[in-house]
């Protein structure tokens, strides 16, 4: 089957086109035939050998996947060859074959595509995790999203808006503030040219966001902490901005605002470095039963249309370059996708 295959850890444009063996299913596994994989920021960075997970060398990046169902590994009853589902994965996703952990695979509806699918193993539900059960988002309050033209920024938009947020959406330029808008952002800021602590003082009458969600880092992170409601929370969602922000906590006690650190791969046992206890298994089984019910209203709400699941560009696997591009040139409006 064709792969990407990186042999040591760079730039993308390291990695190879490759002819590898088709991956086989160990127990509580599927092989998966690849419709679709996201291209993301954490991808890139597991390339670079940045990211807190790494899999040892030679490696099939790739952490996101859409795609059906072609063998089950021992063990696995509650899934059916030829199922359309997405997932995510500690690697492989870049290939015509990838192999998933039965318990984390999701299945999804009949009317969305693969491309659209890729959405859901990570940016959906990281959304819904910080905003539902970190941050208990009530409806009417207001939610600033940095970011807001990316996949992260986008799928915070849509989660916020579905459980009855005001949305303020912070992007630079006016493709990315219309995209925003078409996800249902009530508010925009163009952070370039306007003073942005200074515009969401004034939208929410001087008293700041509610709850900001930032996958940007840097210099958005230190205006959050200038223009954040007093109680307000404050996640730190990533650092495209590649500046990982300190925080002065005399601000936190001030304002009582409370920063919310969240890793979504918690929830589904990603990155772990060894076999779990029974402890650490029976938490990973309530925390996937979490996930799976998250999920459940997350499809919901595609199948209602809150839910755009907005795609920017699908690319052959040879042209990974190009896909990779719009992640490090800040470029992509929606998710950047994949096909084998």
């Amino acid at each position: 089957m064709r792969a990407l295959v990186c042999h040591g850890y760079g730039s993308i444009d390291t990695l190879k086109l490759e002819d590898v063996p088709v991956p086989e299913p160990k127990a509580g596994e599927i092989q998966v035939r690849v419709g679709a994989a996201g291209v993301s920021f954490a991808a890139m960075l597991g390339v670079q050998g940045k990211h807190q997970n790494k899999p040892a060398l030679p490696y099939v990046p790739g952490n996101e996947l859409a795609g059906h169902v072609t063998k089950l590994g021992p063990g696995v009853t509650d899934l059916h060859v030829g199922q359309r589902i997405c997932t995510g994965v500690n690697q492989g996703a870049f290939a015509e074959y990838a192999v998933a952990t039965a318990e984390n695979v999701i299945p999804i509806p009949e009317i969305m595509p693969y491309a659209q699918a890729t959405n859901f193993p990570t940016l959906y539900p990281t959304a819904y995790g910080a905003l539902k059960w970190k941050a208990d988002m009530q409806p009417g309050e207001v939610l600033l999203v940095h970011g807001a033209g990316g996949g992260s920024g986008l799928t915070a938009i849509e989660v916020g808006k579905a459980m009855g947020a005001i949305v303020i959406a912070s992007a630079a330029g006016s493709d990315k503030l219309a995209a925003a808008q078409a996800a249902g952002a009530d508010q925009l800021i163009d952070y370039r040219s306007e003073d942005l602590r200074a515009r969401v003082l004034e939208l929410t009458g001087g008293r700041g966001a509610d709850v900001i969600y930032d996958p940007v880092g840097g210099s958005a992170f230190e205006v959050s902490l200038r223009c954040v409601a007093p109680e307000g929370r404050l996640i730190p969602m990533g650092f495209a901005s590649g500046i990982i922000p300190q925080i002065p906590a005399n601000i936190l006690l001030v304002k009582n605002v409370t920063v919310i650190g969240f890793y979504y791969g918690y929830y589904n046992g990603w990155g772990g470095k060894a076999p779990p206890t029974a402890k650490e298994a029976a938490g990973l089984a309530r925390r996937r039963a979490m996930v799976a019910e998250a999920q459940r209203e997350l499809m919901r709400w595609f199948t209602e249309d809150k839910l755009k699941a907005t795609v920017a560009a699908t690319y052959d696997l040879a042209d990974w370059i190009d896909a990779f591009r719009l992640i490090e040139q800040r470029t992509v409006v929606g998710k950047a996708v994949l096909v084998a």
